[in-house]
């Protein structure tokens, strides 16, 4: 069987599942967290795979062996409830319970927090809060806000201040355009002056280190729901303590792309927590420490000998006490990530929100400070159970299997013979890796740096060598593209000296849609990670789309974001590789891509990336040659090359327009132009373009996707649908009107309910054409009407779903309508 190499492991997905199925992995990364990570997934769990747990009674806590790693999950789970009775001891008085109206009390949840500046108008010069809304709870029936208050108090300098009480009125609640005080672009509004506050203020205020906070509220758990109270004295002075005298050190980077806190004043990663919060995390991190002498005294008495550290390659007492250590320095990072003042308070899901919702640091305005101690979302108890859980998953049921993770460069981890690489490479300038990761690192190094010296022994997180095109670190754009163009041609060079004769190699990439085009090309992403693979001496052998993201991550939400990754697969191009001409370029690939398209749409891939994955079979033919002569004798560019690319994909998908009936021809042209608009006083031209289709205005008003009044046309949207549409019944149906139709179910009732409707539109039309449509229509939306292109690509994504439902009901027999000829549109 092949082993595996990742020489940019990152979180390590693919050495987990090359490990998951049988073969051996290898991980490699120049980044120590992502190492860390990569130990912690294959390297660690194979290593104490069948052991029992060593904390005194969790053996005999079940009947049968402890298989995988399940007995250091336990233990895990176990010593992270120990960790939290020490820290009981020791912070428990920071966090008292709340005290209801009724006189009990309960746990709280989460404390809300609004940052604070001063009201620059002379009148004024009130402590204003910095929030992006009042609201607290959306739920029906359960819904809160805070409601703001101005009222005098002679101890403060403006002679009055801002109090905060909970409001439950529904008919009272915040609007949209009332819901907070803090917009990050417009500035802020004082709620005691109304005066408009600029951003550039607000930055000042922060830099000059006046920015403050204010309680706004306190979340409580109540009986099957939360209960929201106003501050009060005791709890806002239980959060007033002293930072702590040995907080991580390091500093924020000045990339505003990734990070916006130092902007205002918040320039070291110690300023993105309340001092509360570092009192915590700096107990739970020694802690860790204080853990691990516990896990080693009781692994001595389980009579395990002490033998060698983990990072030395031991198997015994003191690597197993690293091991389980390792595992509570992660949840540490994970509580930090759930701790700090930039976790926003969901509203529809009542908890707080960790802060890398997506890959960067941004400015939060009002932000939940959780309850550590709590037994809530983002609790220490929550977060080590999680933990444990992992080791259960299915994920680690080939723990038996041996792999590797190093901290080393790229170049240096291709160079190793008789492997075979897959591998997700870093995305040009899209993520910050080492600059992020290094709000873990100050507190890894903390907890890890005694079991891992060589991983942590810098202050931060290495960064000179990493693969990424950062303007900022190597001095302008150009640069920055060059460097990583260079290196990265300098990798696949290396793995191509090396690579298998008998295997491809497989590359991974996820650009979202929005930055797949720039002016008709691809990005420069895109287009710089090819030229090196191809200017490595590479071909393009094949390419597929695989469904890896997940709908619910912060970017996918309401955005056109990537659906699935794309893989290359990827062999040394023939040393006898002939030379092509641009013309010969153009002919095969007109030739070539639309097969490659159907079978694409064949496999219900989503209209998101349909674009994004027709590169491949495109490079497919570019990269199979030595080179693409233009006609000035110069060699075509990988950017010229997709740019030509896009633009016969373009032309596939108009060419699949001729086959389709007249009134969805017509629809489609009209959509392009209008979408689903009203076009005022635009019945001529409808009429003209109709009339070149072979349609009448008149006929698609009848076939229902088509309204006329007053000289104004309207194309029917989905929403304007009957909803008691039959296609068995309807004496005029195209395959437009069937589109949409079926887009309205599947907004409205999801898949099931779309799935239901399949057979039936299936007598009357071509459901390949309807698949077609969503695409075609996708394509035509994706730039200027994103709500449309949400819809249609929610259509073509589940279109794999409802083909098998296709496949599997039998359809009903029915006898067709009778056609009515005597329109003369007919």
């Amino acid at each position: 069987m092949p082993v595996i190499l990742d020489p940019f492991a990152g979180g390590g997905s693919i050495p987990l599942e090359a490990q998951r199925l049988g073969l051996e992995a290898h991980a490699s990364d120049l980044n120590p967290v992502a190492v860390l990570i990569n130990k912690a997934l294959i390297e660690i769990p194979p290593r104490f795979a069948g052991r029992s747990p060593v904390f005194p009674g969790a053996a005999e806590s079940r009947l049968g062996d402890w298989p995988r790693a399940t007995g250091l999950a336990e233990d895990v789970r176990r010593y992270g409830g120990w960790m939290r009775e020490r820290a009981q001891e020791r912070i428990g008085h920071l966090y008292p319970p709340a005290k209801l109206p009724d006189g009990s009390t309960a746990p709280v949840i989460a404390w809300i927090w609004a940052r604070t500046a001063t009201c620059p108008n002379p009148a004024c010069g009130i402590e204003m809060p910095l929030t992006s809304k009042w609201r607290l709870g959306k739920k029906k029936g359960k819904e809160a806000y805070v409601v703001p208050s101005v009222v005098p108090d002679p101890s403060v300098a403006a002679g009055r201040r801002v109090v905060y009480t909970i409001g439950h009125d529904p008919a009272q609640a915040p609007t949209k355009d009332t819901d907070g005080t803090m917009s990050g672009r417009r500035g802020a509004l004082c709620v005691a002056c109304g005066t408009a506050v600029p951003t550039d203020h607000i930055k000042a205020e922060g830099v000059a280190g006046r920015m403050g906070a204010q309680l706004l509220a306190i979340v409580a758990e109540g009986a099957r729901q939360r209960i929201y109270l106003p501050p009060n004295a005791e709890h806002i002075a239980a959060a007033d303590v002293a930072r702590p005298d040995d907080v991580p050190e390091g500093e924020i980077a000045t990339n505003p792309r990734w990070f916006s806190t130092p902007a205002f004043g918040m320039t070291e990663f110690a300023d993105l927590f309340t001092n509360r919060q570092l009192v915590a995390l700096t107990t739970f991190s020694d802690l860790v420490g204080e853990a691990r002498e516990q896990v080693l005294a009781d692994a001595l008495a389980s009579g395990l000998p002490e033998g060698t550290r983990l990072e030395a390659g031991g198997s015994h007492a003191a690597a197993y006490a690293d091991a389980v250590a390792t595992y509570l320095a992660m949840t540490v990072s994970r509580l930090a990530d759930l701790g700090n003042s930039l976790c926003r308070w969901e509203p529809v899901a009542e908890c707080p929100r960790q802060l890398f919702g997506r890959q960067a640091v941004a400015m939060v305005w009002d932000y939940a400070e959780g309850n550590s101690l709590g037994e809530s979302s983002g609790s220490w108890q929550v977060l080590t159970g999680g933990t444990q859980r992992a080791f259960a998953s299915a994920a680690f049921s080939r723990a038996n299997v041996s792999a590797h993770a190093t901290q080393g460069d790229a170049l240096e981890a291709v160079s190793r013979k008789q492997v075979v690489i897959s591998t997700d490479p870093p995305y040009y300038d899209n993520i910050g890796y080492s600059d992020l990761s290094d709000f873990f690192y100050i507190w890894l190094r903390r907890t890890s740096g005694d079991q891992f010296p060589a991983l942590f022994g810098t202050l931060l997180v290495p960064k000179a060598d990493e693969l990424v095109a950062n303007p900022y670190r190597h001095g302008g754009r150009d640069t920055a593209e060059q460097f990583f163009e260079t290196r990265f041609r300098d990798v696949f060079t290396r793995a191509r000296d090396h690579a298998s004769p008998d295997m491809p190699i497989a590359v991974y990439y996820a650009f979202k849609q929005a930055e797949l085009k720039t002016d008709g090309v691809s990005s420069t992403g895109w287009a710089t990670m090819l030229e090196g693979i191809i200017g490595a001496g590479w071909s393009v052998t094949g390419t597929w789309p695989l469904r890896t993201e997940t709908s619910s991550r912060l970017t996918a939400q309401g955005t056109n974001a990537l659906a699935s990754s794309i893989v290359l697969a990827l062999r040394p191009r023939h040393e006898d590789a002939q030379a092509t001409t641009r013309r010969g370029f153009l002919a095969a690939l007109k030739a070539e891509l639309p097969h490659s398209l159907r079978e694409m749409q064949q496999g219900a891939i989503a209209p998101v990336d349909l674009a994004q994955a027709t590169i491949g079979p495109g490079m497919a033919v570019f990269s199979r040659h030595s080179r693409v002569v233009e006609a000035d004798g110069s060699a075509m560019s990988v950017k010229t090359a997709l740019a030509l690319i896009n633009h016969a994909l373009d032309e596939v998908l108009a060419e699949q327009d001729g086959d389709l009936d007249v009134d969805t021809r017509f629809a489609l042209k009209w959509y392009e132009q209008y979408g689903f608009g009203l076009a005022k006083g635009k019945f001529g031209e409808a009429d003209v373009l109709a009339r070149a289709t072979n349609t009448s205005v008149e006929g698609l008003k009848r076939g229902g996707i088509l309204a006329s009044g007053g000289g104004d046309i309207r194309l029917l949207a989905p929403t304007d649908l009957d909803a008691s549409w039959d296609p068995l019944a309807d004496d005029r149906i195209s395959v437009w009107e069937a589109t949409m139709h079926l887009a309205r179910v599947l907004d409205t009732g999801g898949v099931e309910a779309a799935a239901a409707l399949i057979p039936k539109v299936g007598q009357r039309i071509d459901l390949d054409a309807v698949q077609l449509i969503a695409y075609r229509l996708y394509e035509l939306s994706q730039a200027n009407r994103p709500a449309d292109a949400l819809l249609f690509n929610a259509l073509g994504t589940s279109w794999g779903d409802l083909a098998s439902t296709r496949r599997t009901d039998p359809a009903p027999t029915v006898t067709a309508p009778t056609l009515n000829y005597g329109d003369e549109d007919e």
